[in-house]
């Protein structure tokens, strides 16, 4: 049996199932990663909740991208990237802003702002400074956002790690976007 298997309905610990069952109504499929994650309903759990909970925030469908996909290529996740790419187009997000993720080309502005405030969350595990605080806010963001930014971080942190030592295989609809 392999460390980390991709759960289906039928083989998922029974806690999971109803969590499962979710994934398929709201994609249509069970997500590799949901797969991996159910066989600690636990962490499937916080992580759906933290989904649901971060697309409730003040952040426009191409912020949610920016802070998402921000993390995710700095993480280096081999899965999330190109999920969340295939997200960001379901999303109606810009093309030019999805390539400027994956790529690192600027952004405009303001979203070039919050890409650099979350990386710097990111790298500097919340020890931001006074001044990086500063451009944030200068650029049009309120303290809600940062405290917002820590709900996506905390939902990519989850995924990220799970893809790196799970080496979640990715899902045929977002294969093309690897």
């Amino acid at each position: 049996m392999e460390r980390f298997p991709v759960h289906t309905l039928d083989s998922a610990p029974t806690e999971s199932q109803p969590l499962l069952d979710g994934s398929l109504k709201s994609f249509g499929m069970i997500p590799n990663l949901h797969g991996v994650m159910a066989e600690a309903p636990a962490l499937l759990e916080g992580y759906q909740q933290l989904h649901s909970l971060f697309q409730q925030t003040s952040f426009s469908a191409e912020e949610l991208t920016v802070v998402w996909q921000s993390l995710n290529v700095e993480h280096g996740c081999h899965y999330c990237v190109p999920a969340h790419t295939a997200i960001a187009h379901q999303m109606k997000v810009d093309a030019s802003i999805i390539d400027a993720l994956k790529t690192g080309d600027p952004l405009p502005p303001k979203l070039e702002a919050l890409r650099t405030f979350t990386l710097a969350m990111a790298r500097q595990r919340g020890n931001v400074t006074e001044a990086d605080i500063q451009a944030f806010i200068d650029a049009g963001y309120q303290p809600q956002q940062i405290l917002e930014i820590v709900l996506g971080l905390a939902q990519k942190v989850m995924s990220n790690y799970v893809n790196h030592f799970a080496h979640t295989p990715l899902d045929k609809p977002f294969q093309k976007f690897a």
